[in-house]
């Protein structure tokens, strides 16, 4: 049954998505990029947003979102209408990087229907984004402060807009863009249709959707449901690189491992096909593996790999699916999973009949808070290295070549070549003779290649102290599950119909020093990160007034962020700190 429906994927260029009510030439899109089937988020938000409903999504990086909500924007757009009359969509990320991706995934999709999406952010020359926009485009994919410049400039206009996406909102607040959302948001038509993007739902986010979603639709991918010690007890590793050296890394990590058989993951079958031809030009005997191969294709790669006739086999989760093979010594995913789930799955096809297993995944910068999610579930660790040097490929090679060289030793046979060596051990030591033939096999490997650029990671989000004892986690971990829990088993929080419940129970703190001592919200959203330690994510509404400020926390951490607030300054002075003595909140 698993194979006919196989079989069935190739006549069809993008199962399951042409189901979901796509239009025809956004369908046949995904199939030229290589896309196989939808993912949770997108089965779960794209009809909905079809329909012109609002839509809160709560999914984290890597789970397919950007298509989510773009695939249905594509449908609202005209671009053929003139220039002043043809911007259709906002879409407002944290990052320039973020920006530049999901502007192009935009193109990429709506490229048949001529569709033009331009990436607005700040460090790029203002002439060129000017030049852009006065041209006409149908989406603009903006960090809210460079859109905010724009739309100050009287150079970005609102008011025809259709759709409105905040992607990351999380992020967004935690590098302080609320004000600048709320002024952006407060420039779009009440009419549009919005959608919110968020890895969690602390209670900022929640007034956010509160205020300016319409009754929206709730899209929730739960964390799966992981037995402890149920991925396989292989080294696992992560790589964290920037996107562009991503191909360099995957080639300086085989060239080091040198594994004896490999299963390289990607997640379309683009990727497989341009990462299976880079491979092979680099020298290693690579297979492609993908739903779009005939099962007669398919079950001859499969024969070539199970014969060790093929170094790497590249594939697809969708065309890996029921794959058994024993002697795989390594799995790689080229991209981090979409989820724990998918992880378990793809490294399990490593260390199995008692064998020593590896599992490698190549990670974004942005992508590094997924690993963290894949090891909580997993319960186990994944080693966070650094990208192999030149040095480090030249000492393994140098490592193999004295394998090779012991291996040869021990089979003997060598009384052919004994005469090469005793005519040049008449003019050189014997020792500089065997450095020399060492010397030729390393060159005969081929060049080493530029060093890869190391990526500075920043953390997680600032590390909470409360992560190092037993108090909860406010950093993306066990403590917000389990508030998000508490919170829907004793129904606190936001009431009232149609209110969006943050994921734990809040206090408000009452901070003695406000717009006169020229306290920002920035001010302390970093005092209560760097002084109590705690996750930006778990803090919640900020008021400033002229005398003092007002700012919610969770609940049961509240206490010691009083006491590490007291113990510093703020804006240079000490201020008094402690729980709101009023209940109800002034909005």
């Amino acid at each position: 049954m698993a194979k006919r429906a196989e079989t069935d994927k190739t006549t069809d260029p993008a199962p399951g998505f042409s189901a979901l009510g796509l239009d025809p030439r956004i369908v046949a899109a995904l199939g030229a990029l290589g896309y196989e089937e939808p993912t949770p988020v997108q089965r779960q938000a794209i009809p909905p947003l079809l329909a012109g409903r609002d839509v809160l999504g709560q999914a984290a990086t890597g789970t397919g979102k950007t298509a989510a909500f773009a695939l249905p924007l594509l449908h609202v757009l005209t671009p053929n209408a003139a220039a002043a009359e043809r911007l259709g969509a906002l879409i407002l990320v944290p990052t320039r990087e973020l920006a530049m991706q999901v502007a192009e995934a935009v193109h990429k999709y709506g490229k048949a229907m001529g569709i033009l999406a331009v990436p607005i952010y700040g460090g790029s020359p203002m002439e060129t984004q000017l030049r852009q926009l006065k041209r006409g485009v149908d989406v603009v994919v903006a960090t809210p402060g460079r859109a905010l410049d724009h739309i100050r400039r009287k150079t970005l206009g609102l008011s025809r807009i259709k759709v409105v996406i905040l992607d990351e909102a999380d992020e967004m607040l935690d590098m302080g863009f609320a004000e600048d959302l709320e002024a952006i948001l407060a420039e779009t038509p009440k009419g549009r249709q919005t959608a919110l993007f968020s890895a969690t739902l602390p209670p900022r986010i929640a007034e956010i959707a509160n205020r300016h979603l319409q009754n929206p639709v709730r899209v929730r991918i739960d964390r799966e449901v992981v037995p402890a010690g149920s991925a396989p007890r292989v080294r696992q590793t992560a790589y964290v690189v920037g996107r562009a050296h991503k191909m360099a890394t995957l080639g300086r990590v085989l060239d080091v491992e040198n594994p004896t058989s490999a299963i390289v993951f990607c997640r379309t079958r683009t990727e497989v096909d341009e990462l299976t031809e880079s491979l092979n030009g680099r020298g290693y005997r690579a297979e492609a593996l993908h739903g779009g191969l005939s099962q007669e294709q398919r079950d001859r790669v499969m024969k070539r790999f199970r014969a060790n006739t093929v170094d790497l086999l590249i594939a697809t989760d969708v065309a890996a699916r029921g794959l058994d093979v024993e002697h795989v010594s390594h799995v790689v995913n080229y991209d981090v999973p979409t989820s724990a789930e998918a992880y378990v799955h793809r490294i399990g096809r490593t260390g199995r009949a008692g064998r020593e297993g590896v599992a490698i995944t190549l990670a974004e910068p942005r992508e590094h808070r997924l690993l963290r999610n894949i090891e909580f579930l997993t319960k186990q660790r994944i080693q966070i290295a650094a990208v192999p040097t030149v040095a480090d490929l030249r000492a393994r090679r140098i490592e193999m070549t004295k394998t090779s060289l012991r291996e040869t030793l021990v089979a003997g046979e060598l009384d052919a070549f004994r005469a090469v060596v005793d005519s040049l051990a008449q003019e050189f030591d014997i020792m500089d003779v065997a450095a020399a033939a060492v010397k030729l096999v390393e060159a005969r490997d081929g060049v080493e290649g530029e060093e890869i650029p190391t990526v500075t990671m920043r953390p997680d989000r600032p590390a909470s102290h409360h992560e190092r004892g037993p108090a909860p986690k406010y950093g993306g971990g066990k403590g917000l599950a389990s508030k998000a829990s508490a919170s829907k088993a004793t129904g606190k929080g936001p009431t009232g119909k149609g209110r969006i419940t943050p994921e734990w129970d809040v206090a408000r703190l009452y901070i003695g020093a406000g717009r006169a001592a020229n306290v920002r919200a920035n001010d302390l959203v970093g005092a209560i990160v760097n002084e109590a330690g705690v996750d930006a994510r778990a803090i919640g509404a900020i008021q400033i007034t002229d005398r003092f400020s007002l700012v919610e926390v969770p609940a049961e951490i509240a206490d010691s962020i009083i006491e590490a607030l007291r113990a510093t300054t703020i804006k240079g002075k000490r201020v008094p700190v402690r729980r709101d003595r009023e209940q109800a909140w002034k909005s």
